[in-house]
């Protein structure tokens, strides 16, 4: 046999290889985004959705909707997050079912409601670190739900009525850490804004059993700080929250003591020492020595060097949008993309996702397309492909 033919049919098989690795390659590089919209207030008639969006600058379709989920227009769809292995996304939602679940291993992906009985104004949702039981925090009936990440049924009611101490009162904001056995959560307000809170409340992770309730704020004392977000600063030692204080505009951590078991809480910085307002989410990167800080009022992000998460050092501020809100990273750290709205308000809702080349310092773009269509983003989360052979492309070909 001719040593040619024997070869030709290795070459086939290596170039059709090839031609897979790269089809593989280059779907895995899509960088796409969930993002949760609803109309503006001015609009005629209410809709409400999640976009799969196109974030990647190089993409032909950068800042295009590639497909999009219904909702329910009475939802109200609040934020989204992941599960551990970020094989499921929650949706958390201010109207009659707080509480969803998208299975991002399932394609088309299907909304489904989880029934929480026990919770009114879903807000917040944490995993543990085994990735086995979610916390939710409901705002609108004072209590944080416990459930199961395989079955999605609540397992516990966690409540403890004001004025008892400690108590949980307008939930929103909530952090775990299973190494030391804790969940924090903030009180914010009630959702129909009749009270406000300035307190931050301790949970033992394992039991829901509720430990201790600390004021944070430090401005007059007629005025509520109106805590929001509660994060774990990453691989922080000893273990570090970061909190923002909506109304104060300020920013606090809370450091924890391994000999007294407890946290410590002091203030960061001070938002209105650079003429902004209404601080409200936090983001790492992976490393963990940088913090970025939202501001919705006028619309800024705040970057920190969080190489001492104790006290972070305020390195400068970029410019978003009114109502700056969510921000994700690309996985490379190079792109921030930052959601410019805050509940549908006036004033706080400019509707863009604002792109930042953190590399080279200066705003890329504003993606426009839902603001254009008379919307305004909720929340975004980059969608994670790693399980989806292909890429999202190749699911839409099949279908």
């Amino acid at each position: 046999m001719n040593m040619g033919d024997v070869m030709k049919p290795i070459r086939l098989f290596s170039l059709t290889l090839g031609l897979l690795l790269v089809g593989s390659t280059l779907a895995s590089a899509e960088l796409l985004a969930l993002v949760n919209y609803e109309s503006k207030s001015d609009q005629p008639v209410r809709r409400e959705g999640i976009a799969i969006m196109e974030m990647d600058p190089a993409s032909a379709d950068f800042g295009k909707i590639l497909m999009e989920i219904p909702l329910p227009p009475d939802l109200v769809a609040h934020h989204i997050f992941f599960n551990r292995d970020r094989t499921k996304a929650y949706v958390t939602a201010l109207g009659i079912r707080p509480l969803h679940v998208l299975d991002l291993t399932k394609f088309p992906y299907r909304l489904r409601a989880i029934d929480v009985p026990d919770c009114q104004v879903g807000e917040d949702l944490v995993v543990s670190e085994d990735n086995r039981t979610w916390y939710l925090t409901c705002m609108g009936s004072s209590t944080v739900i416990m459930g199961d990440t395989v079955t999605d049924h609540p397992v516990k009611t966690i409540s403890a009525p004001a004025p008892g101490d400690p108590f949980i009162a307008y939930p929103h904001g909530i952090a775990i850490h299973n190494g030391i056995d804790r969940v924090l959560v903030t009180s914010t307000e009630k959702p129909d804004m009749s009270d406000l809170g300035d307190s931050v409340t301790v949970l033992e992770a394992s039991t829901g059993k509720v430990l201790s309730t600390h004021k944070i704020g430090s401005k007059l004392a007629s005025t509520k700080s109106v805590p929001v977000e509660v994060v774990f600063s990453p691989n922080a030692d000893p273990p570090v929250v970061h909190i923002t204080n909506l109304l104060e505009g300020t920013l606090w951590a809370g450091v924890w003591d391994q000999t007294r078991k407890a946290f410590t809480f002091h203030q960061i910085d001070d938002f209105e020492l650079r003429q902004q307002g209404m601080p409200l989410e936090m983001l790492y990167n992976a490393k963990g020595d940088r913090l970025f800080v939202t501001t919705a009022k006028p619309g800024f992000i705040n970057l920190y060097d969080n190489s001492n998460p104790r006290h972070p050092k305020f390195l400068k501020t970029i410019a978003a949008a009114a109502g700056a809100h969510h921000s994700v990273l690309s996985p490379d750290e190079r792109y921030l993309f930052v959601q410019n709205s805050l509940l549908n308000l006036d004033g706080l809702s400019d509707g863009s996702i604002t792109v930042i080349d953190l590399k080279q310092d200066k705003i890329l773009k504003s993606i426009d397309t839902l603001k254009e269509q008379g919307y305004n983003p909720n929340c975004i989360m980059l969608l994670p492909n790693h399980f989806q052979p292909g890429g999202l492309r190749a699911g839409l070909v099949g279908e």
